[in-house]
């Protein structure tokens, strides 16, 4: 099946980002990085964070071609597991580019196992990296930037996790707990006017899944109505528009980006 392309220039009205700020955490590289180019694209300043520097360098580059402008994107290393480096790093967004409008927390990392296999250490890692360390993250922007100025959009990026999430119990908690997060975010700060919301991806080629078994992103793939994988750029479409004026009375929620896999296919291949 042919793959669409995403091509926010032909969806968004062009500038319809100019004067915001939008920080994307995991931003250099897949989903975070084809984010960070929709946003410039459509007159965003972008600062992106992640534990490696010359990733973040590549991608500042790539972001400020996008934009057409060298200053568009500010990268920031910064490991999300650690208080510290995150206060450290939303002052320097702050400092960097005056304001924190959108915050997309991408940020995240697992490995397919079955749960007997991993360790405690293992589900830890993961539980900090993308529970823990997105609350670390959407915490520190809220107090310091989007509360004191009544506003702001907050995106998750979470997992099709609908039915469990067999062969990776660790980020399926994960992300389930994000998914509740989003909830009561959404709750707690409506009265700041800031609206916090999710996306769910299934199978998207990625540099992430790139990493998995093949044959275990092609069963995947089998048991997706739409019998592909969606891409990066279909994923930060979705998130850009949970980010736009268009998605501004939508709160709490969780937008399914997975060619209909939580209706119907199965993620793990039972022995």
């Amino acid at each position: 099946m042919e793959t669409p392309s995403a091509d926010s220039q032909r969806i968004y009205a062009p500038g319809i980002f100019e004067g915001r700020v939008a920080l994307i955490t995991g931003g250099g590289s897949g989903i975070g990085l084809a984010t960070a180019l929709e946003l410039a694209r459509l007159g965003a300043k972008v600062a992106i964070c992640g534990r490696t520097a010359a990733k973040l360098d590549a991608a500042k580059e790539q972001i400020a071609a996008a934009a057409g402008q060298k200053d568009a994107a500010l990268g920031i290393a910064c490991d999300i597991r650690e208080p510290d480096q995150v206060e450290a790093m939303v002052r320097g967004v702050i400092e960097g580019l005056g304001r924190i409008d959108i915050l997309v927390n991408n940020a995240g990392g697992q490995f397919p196992s079955p749960a007997q296999h991993i360790s405690p250490n293992g589900f830890l890692a993961v539980v900090k990296n993308n529970l823990v360390g997105t609350f670390h993250v959407s915490r520190e922007v809220a107090n310091r930037w989007m509360i004191p100025q009544k506003g702001g959009r907050i995106v998750n990026v979470i997992a099709n996790i609908y039915r469990g999430f067999p062969g990776m119990v660790h980020t399926g908690a994960a992300r389930a707990g994000v998914e509740n997060m989003t909830m009561t975010l959404a709750v707690e700060w409506a009265q700041h006017g800031i609206l916090v919301n999710a996306i769910a991806p299934g199978v998207i080629r990625s540099s992430g899944t790139a990493q998995y078994p093949p044959q275990v992103i092609e069963y995947a793939i089998s048991q997706t109505p739409l019998k592909r994988a969606g891409t990066c750029e279909e994923t930060a479409a979705a998130i850009v528009f949970l980010a736009s004026p268009a998605a501004q009375f939508i709160t709490g929620a969780t937008l399914r980006m997975d060619g209909g896999q939580a209706l119907w296919g199965s993620t793990w291949m039972i022995p």
